[in-house]
């Protein structure tokens, strides 16, 4: 913390922080409930097309990444926040203006490019007020609060949707997305003191990315975490259409969604119990296991055509171990990545997320258009991504080991 920056109360830097990486949560699963009426209104022709919409905004999110830390370290952290909240707030509403699915996917990459603010400043904000424990203290409850945002957005969504339709649900997010900027504005003051700032060089960036990409285990590591954020969004932009067409709980989807993220929001606590005793690489290796077996029983329930019970019981218990397996791997494999690249960790952080992001979207967009009104696509590629992810991980050596 500098000199000149003071601290308010946790009781309400806490939930502002909380807020900030909620804007890009609601984004995401917020509109999920409103993919239907998109697609009748947009393009009923082909209503898969319909999904676009979210992987447009993490393509988005994920190329922003990449720029957001750096110039918040160069021209600190108030320009990049608010700059990226406006970008955001004016894409949601051209997507309330907008006419066509082509402009709603072009203006949700806008989205997504501005929530790159919110989603990288607020950690730095973080940071740059608390050190060590206190900062993962800080943290901690910043995502605890994070965490409920997927169980509870697509039912407030859902309510907005049968009020004013499916438009109202992106200007409910510029309102969002305001009061939080504006909150940010007015109470919190610059964190970033001009003497620790340091200059923009797109020079760095590139270097980082290739001494990154030049080292074995950070390669790997960034291929395995693009695979696995992967299976997580090609997930995210089918499951609803799979909970309407394959089993008629399109008006249940919220409901099921909600308990779907409260039981994977429990990975990351057990993960952080397990990982000292079984090891980062032992605990990716035994969830990516446990994800091809279960997605190998997904696909049998499906081809063998179970009872409706037995196949629903099986797709929300496959859809939860995906959710479930994201949160084992995801934080592993971040650190994993990272600890060669100490001496680049802030540059190497974005430089991770951006290129794991994009990959994955990279991997969700043919998953997503695959959708025949059954599970079984989404399980083939989850599948392949888990056994792909299992040889990738097995290969990663730290530095030091044979």
């Amino acid at each position: 913390m500098t000199a000149t920056t003071p601290r308010l109360s946790l009781r309400e830097f806490v939930p502002g922080m909380a807020m900030m990486q909620a804007m890009v949560a609601i984004a995401i699963d917020g509109m999920l409930p409103a993919l239907p009426e998109i697609a009748r209104d947009l393009t009923p022709g082909n209503p898969t097309y319909a999904q676009l919409v979210v992987t447009s905004f993490v393509l988005g999110m994920g190329i922003g990444t990449l720029f957001t830390g750096p110039l918040s370290d160069a021209f600190g952290r108030k320009p990049v926040m608010i700059g990226g909240g406006v970008l955001y707030i004016v894409a949601a509403v051209l997507i309330y203006l907008s006419p066509t699915l082509e402009t709603v996917v072009a203006s949700r990459f806008l989205m997504g490019l501005g929530s790159a603010g919110p989603r990288v400043v607020a950690l730095a904000v973080i940071r740059d007020l608390y050190k060590g424990r206190e900062m993962a203290r800080i943290a901690s409850f910043v995502m605890v609060v994070f965490a409920l945002v997927p169980a509870i957005a697509p039912m407030l969504c859902a309510g907005i949707i049968t009020l004013a339709g499916w438009r109202s649900v992106f200007f409910a997010f510029a309102l969002f997305a305001a009061g939080v900027m504006t909150w940010y504005g007015v109470r919190q003051a610059e964190t970033l003191a001009l003497e620790n700032r340091r200059a923009f060089r797109f020079g760095n960036t590139v270097h980082a990315v290739t001494e990154m990409f030049r080292h074995p285990s950070t390669r790997l590591a960034i291929f395995a975490q693009a695979l696995s954020m992967g299976m997580l969004f090609s997930v995210l932009t089918t499951t609803q259409p799979i909970f309407d067409q394959s089993f008629g709980q399109g008006d249940n989807f919220p409901y099921w969604f909600a308990l779907i993220a409260v039981i994977a929001a429990t990975a990351s606590a057990l993960n952080a119990r397990l990982v000292i005793r079984f090891g980062m690489r032992g605990l990716i290796r035994f969830v990516l296991t446990a994800q091809i077996g279960l997605s190998l029983f997904m696909i049998g329930a499906v081809q063998f055509d179970l009872p409706f019970i037995w196949q629903f019981a099986t797709f929300f218990i496959w859809t939860t171990s995906v959710f479930f397996q994201t949160g084992f791997t995801v934080g592993n494999l971040n650190a994993l990545a990272l600890e060669p690249m100490g001496h680049i960790a802030g540059i190497g952080a974005s430089v991770l997320t951006a290129f794991a992001t994009v990959g994955a979207v990279v991997i969700a967009v043919p998953v997503g258009l695959a959708f025949d009104g059954t599970a079984r696509p989404l399980a083939i590629g989850v599948l392949i991504c888990a056994i792909a992810g299992r040889w990738i991980v097995g290969k990663i050596k730290r530095d030091g080991e044979a």
